[in-house]
């Protein structure tokens, strides 16, 4: 009489036969002898196993209490199934228990704080020193995650007011930064202002003093131009026209009655050409008539 049974996908199965290993079956029908053969099926799934909370004692002499999920899984290798079989009772439980006292292990080393702030580290630590283990029962440690890092209350409070007093630090220290570099800029754009109010200042007065001297030039030019003008019509006076001109100034500055009249020498020789005249006429008249 013989018996089938069926492997799935997932599965694979070692047999023994009168206690004695004769094979690894893959998935299909298989043909197993009643009372002759022993069939065992091997799940090749991943295994999730959530471990319960338990308490650690970390470096610094703090209990914690610390829980997470391990995923593990048997090797897809018939050597492999073959070990997980028969080179370990319980492949399963070996595999949770192991990752107690690793994790023991790791906390141990590890102090409070850096178990708060390096979970990534403590979980990869954990993962390889029990990949390194279980690879001998023929198991793969796939992941493992941390899931909760619990101090007792007193260390908790110690711990939220220290996380309260370095909050109001690094508020205070972002408020005086803040108002540094507030005055900093204010300093900067005062400073520009100034920069800028002396350069507009500088350029007003260039071109103020610009300005005068164009204005000098052009008054320079303007009187050098009339005097030219001048000069050019008193080429063309002659002594007579230009004794009576200052006649007729002296004419003007005698009507005042406090007028003092001071005739310097040089006055005396505008008048030769009319005494002349005068004297030209008095002999004129004294000469006698042609009858």
């Amino acid at each position: 009489m013989v018996m089938w049974k069926i492997v799935n996908q997932y599965e694979k199965m070692v047999v023994l036969r009168f206690g004695n290993f004769l094979g690894v079956k893959g998935a299909g029908l298989r043909l197993v002898i009643p009372f002759v053969d022993r069939a065992i099926k091997v799940d090749l799934r991943e295994h999730v196993v959530n471990v319960p909370p338990q308490k650690y004692i970390t470096k610094d002499n703090v209990v914690v209490d610390m829980d997470f999920v391990i995923y593990f899984k048997v090797m897809n290798d018939d050597g492999m199934v073959k070990k997980a079989l028969l080179e370990i009772e319980d492949y399963r439980a070996a595999t949770i228990n192991l990752s107690f006292a690793t994790l023991r292990a790791v906390i141990g080393a590890t102090t409070l704080a850096e178990a708060l702030s390096e979970r990534e580290r403590i979980r990869d630590e954990l993962q390889l020193r029990m990949d390194e283990v279980t690879q001998r029962w023929g198991v793969k440690v796939a992941q493992v995650e941390i899931n909760e890092i619990d101090p007792p209350p007193g260390v908790k409070a110690a711990m939220e007011r220290e996380k309260s007093a370095a909050a109001i630090k690094t508020a205070d220290i972002t408020e005086s930064e803040g108002a540094r570099q507030s005055q900093i800029n204010r300093a900067e754009g005062e400073k520009r202002a100034a920069i800028l109010g002396a350069e507009g200042q500088r350029e007003s007065e260039i071109l103020e003093a610009e300005g005068d001297q164009q204005a000098a030039i052009l008054r320079a030019e303007g009187f050098s131009s009339a005097l030219d003008k001048i000069y050019s019509v008193a080429k063309n006076v002659d002594s007579n026209t230009l004794s009576l001109q200052y006649f007729d100034t002296l004419k003007t500055m005698g009507t005042s009655p406090s007028t003092k009249f001071i005739v310097p020498m040089e006055f005396t020789k505008l008048l030769e050409p009319f005494s002349n005249l005068v004297n030209k006429g008095n002999d004129d008249t004294d000469k006698p008539k042609n009858k």
